[in-house]
C-alpha cells in the first residue's frame, strides 16, 4: 500500500487512542482552561505568594511548616493548622484555589478534608464531595456545621477548584452580644452555593469565639494532603 494512503488509514485509530488516553487519565481538553489561576486585583492583599510562608504561623505561633512546591502550598499532615500573622475585619472577600487528592479508599469526612477559616472562626469546608456522601452542612462549600450549600458544585479530585468568599462579620455590643448576624456568601467554581447566609456563632474548631473582632485566615490540617494557591483578600 502506498505510504501516504497507509498513514491516512491509521489516522482514525491514532485519534481514538489519543482520546482514550485523555479519558483514562481523567484529563479532558476543555479542563485545561480551568487550571488558569485567577490573578489578584492590584489593591488586594496577597496572603500567599507561591514562594514563602514567612507571613504564616501555627496556632501556637510557631513558624508554618507546610510544603511549598510549584507555586502552591500543601498540608503537611501532623504539622498542624496554619494561619496568617495579619488579622482582618470586619468585612472582606477572599479568593482561594484548592486541589484535593484522590483518596479512593476513604469515605465521608475522611476524604480530602481541610477547611478555610475566615477570621479563624468561620470554616468554609474543603472536602472531596464528588460522588462522596456526607452530612449536608459538612460537605464542600458549607459553612461547617451551620449552613449547607444549596448545590454540589465540586469537581473531581486532582483538579484545581476555586472559592470566592464574602464575609460580613457579626456585630456585637460592648458585652459581646450579637446585635446583627453575620452574612456569608460562598461561590465555588463560579456557582453560588451559599447566598448571603446568616449566622451568629462560630464553627467547631474555631480559633476563638471573639465575635466582632478581626482575625486571621486559617487553613486546616485534617490529615489530608490538600493543596492551596493564589490566596488573596480585599476589604468589602
Amino acid at each position: 500500500m502506498h505510504a501516504k494512503r497507509r498513514f491516512l488509514n491509521i489516522l482514525p485509530a491514532l485519534f481514538l487512542l489519543t482520546a482514550g488516553t485523555l479519558l483514562l487519565s481523567g484529563t479532558r481538553v476543555e479542563d485545561k482552561k480551568d487550571d488558569a489561576s485567577k490573578p489578584a486585583p492590584k489593591d488586594a492583599t496577597i496572603l500567599f505568594d507561591g514562594k514563602s510562608l514567612d507571613n504564616w504561623v501555627t496556632r501556637s505561633g510557631k513558624p508554618a511548616e507546610w510544603k511549598i512546591e510549584d507555586g502552591y502550598l500543601e498540608v503537611a499532615p501532623g504539622k498542624g493548622d496554619i494561619m496568617t500573622k495579619e488579622k482582618f475585619g470586619p468585612d472582606f472577600q477572599v479568593h482561594v484555589e484548592f486541589w484535593i487528592p484522590l483518596m479512593a479508599d476513604k469515605k465521608g469526612q475522611a476524604r480530602g478534608n481541610s477547611g478555610v477559616f475566615l477570621q479563624g472562626r468561620y470554616e468554609i469546608q474543603v472536602l472531596d464531595s464528588y460522588m462522596n456522601e456526607t452530612y449536608a452542612n459538612g460537605s464542600c462549600g458549607a459553612l461547617y456545621g451551620i449552613i449547607a450549600p444549596s448545590k454540589n458544585a465540586s469537581k473531581p479530585p486532582e483538579e484545581w477548584q476555586t472559592y470566592d468568599l464574602s464575609l460580613k462579620s457579626p456585630r456585637v455590643d460592648d458585652n459581646g452580644k450579637v446585635t446583627e448576624k453575620g452574612v456569608i456568601t460562598v461561590v465555588q467554581n463560579g456557582e453560588t452555593v451559599i447566598d448571603k447566609g446568616q449566622f451568629d456563632h462560630v464553627c467547631g474548631a474555631a480559633l476563638d469565639d471573639k465575635l466582632g473582632t478581626p482575625g486571621p485566615i486559617l487553613l486546616q490540617d485534617h490529615g489530608c494532603k490538600v493543596r492551596f494557591r493564589n490566596l488573596w483578600l480585599k476589604p468589602l
